[in-house]
């Protein structure tokens, strides 16, 4: 074990904080899979912590292979996989599978093995590296508008078009982690502003086509309005209903909780492990549960910002802004959502909510962010290593220079040399030290 810590190479405090949430996750989820279990009739609790197990074990093999990588590959990496992210989303906009009878246009199968796997996820992540290699390549070079249209804003909004019609709490954040990326990285504001109008009236049309030709493309648009319907009144709906219940489950928890695995609202709120499991934890492990959660994401956004600020390069910083950032506002989202803060989105909270994809995709980001923070340590640990040998060497000259002083002051004296020491010793400091 103490080997295996000793090759984790990059931030030890990202490491670490995201093992905390991966380790908070087990009891929350063994807990509020019994929903599943008992009122689904599905599996067992023991096979859903399992499951949820070989997740996060798999997550976590993932880290460790993506942080190897130096991140300087993802540059040409990201134009190559762009593409195929496009032909995947076409894939799972035409072919959307259905999950426990409920419509998921979202998520595509794994042929042979039967897994789920949501291609929005994937596409985050190549496209924050994408974007991240545009500003990192255009950093001393003059942006007009027009070549950024061509060469930045089309992928990125033909991506999110993709996405749009089945996710639009995915479309919205992606395009604001965009945004915020482009910002960071010096695009210039007036171009940003143009792109933000755009963006805005591209989506305007959109859902306008939707409502006045419902049955032209598959959309979710009507969910988006019933949704935004219940978070601004009080009427019964099935959105309404979950967020009652996780206002129940908070409520319920109190300061302290009412302790592992004795949740109530678990059995009536559909997402419990999943969308709503904020609420579970508060529920279970009280204010303080849920303050401590919200503590390690609060944490692991600081070390994303000192990592970020010792990055020597721009393309590394922006690495881990455009991949980092979306886990902690994700989390946030999910938060909000659980206390009515915000209206219903879909989102999971990362590394703590139960699901392959969404587990995997966290841990390649993450593994990409310690990747950029292992090249900053192998950076410093280079230049560290030229300085000592620099500073021996120094000592080594400084050594020569007075016994030459003292060979010279003895030979004026009369009095017996001092034992000899050449220059070719002082140049070589390994032999010198070896010698003394």
């Amino acid at each position: 074990m103490k080997e295996l810590i000793n090759n984790l190479k990059g931030d030890k405090g990202i490491w670490s904080f995201v093992m905390l949430l991966a380790l908070i996750s087990f009891m929350p989820v063994f807990s509020a899979s019994a929903n599943l279990v008992y009122v689904i009739g599905k599996g067992s609790t023991v096979g859903y912590l399992v499951k949820h197990l070989v997740h996060i074990f798999i997550g976590f093999g993932l880290i460790y292979l993506v942080h190897k990588i130096p991140y300087h590959y993802y540059r040409g990496l990201s134009k190559l996989l762009l593409p195929v992210v496009a032909l995947l989303l076409v894939y799972t906009f035409m072919q959307g599978t259905v999950i426990d009878g409920a419509n998921a246009s979202r998520w595509i199968k794994v042929p042979f093995i039967g897994v789920t796997f949501q291609t929005s996820s994937l596409a985050n992540i190549v496209l924050m590296i994408y974007v991240a290699r545009y500003l990192a390549k255009m950093q001393d070079k003059p942006i007009t508008f027009k070549s950024s249209v061509i060469e930045l804003w089309g992928p990125v909004f033909i991506i999110l078009a993709l996405i749009l019609p089945a996710n639009f709490s995915t479309a919205a954040l992606m395009f604001s982690m965009v945004s915020m990326l482009v910002f960071v990285g010096g695009y210039p504001l007036r171009y940003l502003g143009g792109v933000i109008g755009i963006g805005a009236a591209m989506l305007a049309i959109f859902i306008l086509f939707a409502l006045a030709f419902p049955k032209a493309m598959p959309n979710r648009v009507h969910t988006w309005m019933s949704r935004i319907e219940n978070f601004t009144n009080t009427e019964e709906g099935e959105d309404q209903y979950q967020v009652e219940k996780a206002k129940i489950a908070i409520a319920t928890g109190g300061v302290y909780g009412v302790g592992p695995g004795k949740s109530e609202q678990k059995n009536f709120l559909p997402q419990s492990s999943s969308d709503f499991i904020f609420a579970i934890i508060v529920e279970e492990y009280g204010l303080l549960g849920g303050l401590t959660v919200m503590f390690l994401y609060l944490m692991l956004f600081f070390r994303f910002l000192v990592s970020a600020h010792k990055a020597k390069s721009l393309f590394g910083k922006l690495l881990i802004v455009g991949l980092g950032f979306p886990i902690i506002f994700q989390a946030l989202i999910n938060m909000g959502v659980a206390t009515e803060l915000l209206p219903t989105t879909g989102q999971t909270l990362p590394l703590i909510s139960s699901g392959g994809s969404s587990i995997w995709m966290t841990c390649i980001s993450i593994g990409i962010i310690i990747s950029v923070t292992k090249k900053e340590e192998e950076i410093a640990a280079e230049i560290k290593e030229k300085e000592d040998r620099e500073a021996v060497l120094n000592q080594l000259i400084e050594e020569h220079i007075l016994r030459e002083k003292q060979k010279e002051e003895a030979e004026a004296a009369g009095i017996a040399e001092p034992a000899a020491y050449s220059v070719e010793d002082a140049a070589n400091p390994m032999r010198a030290v070896m010698g003394k």
